[in-house]
């Protein structure tokens, strides 16, 4: 055997939560098991449709008639509420992109992205981009999830733009699977992945009792600020917000050891959760 075929991937030995299902958490745990890490893929957080449906038609057919100067886009979950409904965006119509992963998904399904912030990757640096380019009133369609706060139409808005802001969809939380809420407590599980500030919310509300080994690490430092805001720790903060500088900054420090709880369970081999809200 070779001297490199000795060398442990960076992530060996980790067992890592992945608390998003679907096409993104198949991604993440693909991404961690190149590291040498055993995913655990158990969605805390679904997307469901808006209660307002007819607010949120009537947009997406003034978007295809060319109502709007810009279209600004917050998270990858509006892309796949536009492309649900087949959204057609005219090609007078700009589209601003939060930040790389959005602008991705908007690509995916043939969407051009014409703004993506270079910095500041969140509503407000969203908000500073578009006015350098936009000083005269304009008309904007601003989609966004139940919860987030209304930081880019309020900015827009004050700032002379003639701002229509809609919900595309509410987050709500998914229970942990069993065999993942288990892990969780008897500290198999040694690191957990939050990804935004509702899944802060769901990993400190379905699991009060974390072991002290347990790496609680946050994609950003504005979902960190969202993790304390709802008292949930986190040990370790990813510079940028995209999987792979998460991954990268936990595949930084060492794994933790292991609990007494966990050096008592018999290793069983690779295991990843799977369940029909992974899928979803």
């Amino acid at each position: 055997m070779t001297n490199n075929a000795k060398i442990a991937k960076p992530l060996s030995g980790w067992r890592v939560l992945v608390p998003r299902g679907g096409p993104w958490g198949d991604d993440v745990a693909a991404r961690l098991r190149a590291q040498g890490a055993v995913p655990v893929v158990s969605p805390l957080i679904n997307f469901a449709p808006t209660e307002d449906t007819a607010a949120l038609e009537n947009a997406i057919a003034e978007l295809a008639d060319g109502a709007f100067s810009w279209l600004t886009v917050t998270s990858a979950t509006t892309v796949d509420v536009l492309h649900a409904y087949g959204a057609r965006i005219p090609s007078g119509t700009k589209i601003a992109a939060v930040g790389e992963t959005t602008a991705a998904a908007l690509k995916a399904v043939g969407y051009p992205v014409s703004l993506v912030p270079e910095r500041n990757n969140s509503a407000a640096g969203l908000a500073d981009e578009l006015l350098a380019r936009e000083s005269q009133p304009t008309r904007i369609l601003a989609l966004r999830s139940e919860i987030a706060k209304p930081v880019l139409s309020v900015r827009l808005t004050e700032a002379g733009h003639d701002v229509h802001a809609v919900v595309a969809y509410r987050t709500v939380g998914v229970p942990a699977t069993e065999r993942a809420a288990r892990d969780v407590v008897n500290g198999r599980i040694n690191a957990i992945l939050v990804t935004s500030g509702s899944v802060a919310a769901q990993v400190r509300e379905q699991f009060p009792k974390i072991p002290d080994q347990t790496v609680i690490a946050a994609i950003g430092p504005r979902t960190a600020h969202d993790a304390n805001e709802v008292d949930l720790p986190i040990q370790v903060i990813a510079p940028e917000r995209t999987v792979a500088s998460l991954i990268d900054a936990l595949a930084g420090i060492p794994v933790p050891p292991p609990t007494p709880e966990a050096r008592a369970i018999p290793e069983t081999g690779p295991f990843q959760v799977t369940s029909t809200e992974s899928k979803n």
